[in-house]
C-alpha cells in the first residue's frame, strides 16, 4: 500500500511539475509579446516623431524660400516700375504731340 501512495504522490507532483512549466511557459510568451508591444510601439512614437520633424524641417525650408522667391519678385517689380517710369515721359510727350498734330 504505501508503493502505491508513493506513486500516487510522485505522480501528483509531476502533475504539478507540469502545470507550473505550463504557467510558466504561458507567463514567458506573454512577456515576449508585451516586450514586442512596447518595442513597436516605441519604434511607432520614434517613426512618428522622425515625420514630424521632417515635416517641420521641410516647412522651415519652404518658407525661407517664400520670402526669398517673394523678395525676388518684389525687386523685380521695383525694377520694371523703374523701367516704366522712366518711359512715362516719352510717351506723355508723344501722345500729347500726335494730339496737337491730329
Amino acid at each position: 500500500m504505501e508503493l502505491i501512495a508513493r506513486i500516487k504522490q510522485a505522480e501528483a507532483e509531476a502533475h504539478q511539475i507540469v502545470e507550473r512549466a505550463k504557467a510558466d511557459a504561458v507567463a514567458l510568451a506573454d512577456k515576449g509579446r508585451q516586450e514586442r508591444r512596447q518595442r513597436q510601439e516605441q519604434a511607432e512614437q520614434n517613426r512618428r516623431r522622425a515625420i514630424d520633424a521632417a515635416v517641420e524641417k521641410a516647412r522651415a525650408e519652404a518658407q525661407g524660400e517664400i520670402k526669398t522667391l517673394m523678395a525676388q519678385a518684389e525687386q523685380q517689380r521695383k525694377q520694371l516700375r523703374d523701367q516704366v517710369q522712366k518711359k512715362i515721359p516719352s510717351a506723355v510727350a508723344k501722345v500729347v504731340e500726335y494730339m496737337k498734330k491730329g
